[in-house]
């Protein structure tokens, strides 16, 4: 679309709704947006969102990683806590939280760690010290 219809499109959306013009968009929901108009491409990165979340888990300098999820993890349920006591231990982990950090980095940017994401997701519930090493394998 041409500029003058942009201007026609936002002064009819103003008149209904109250509204800024803040330019063109830089950031949204956590993504830096890059515009490049000759080429017409729009360019969404998470790098900040990423950095703050290995920050948050101790991973910002972990050596990165080739594939998302080796080979040699075979994660299932034999792995899920069975004492009492692996359960307490495994609650203070903050694999949700991890999970969910890593669930939506895929979603926004990074479909490359849709598979491994989902393998890790299944143990929600009742995860081991296996699906904690995966998910801290997955943040490299």
């Amino acid at each position: 679309k041409n500029m003058q219809e942009i201007k026609v499109l936002k002064k009819q959306l103003s008149e209904s709704f109250d509204m800024k013009d803040l330019g063109a968009a830089k950031q949204i929901l956590g993504m830096r947006i890059t515009r490049d108009r000759k080429e017409w491409k729009l360019t969404l990165s998470q790098e900040e969102y990423i950095k703050k979340v290995l920050d948050r888990f101790n991973k910002q300098d972990a050596k990165p990683v080739g594939t998302p999820l080796a080979g040699h993890f075979k994660l299932s349920k034999e792995q899920c806590p069975k004492t009492e006591q692996e359960r307490n231990q495994m609650s203070k982990v903050p694999y949700s939280s991890a999970v969910g950090s890593l669930m939506y980095a895929m979603v926004c940017t990074r479909p490359d760690i849709a598979h491994a994401v989902g393998a890790v997701s299944r143990f929600m519930s009742d995860p081991g010290k296996e699906h904690w090493q995966a998910v801290k394998w997955i943040l490299r």
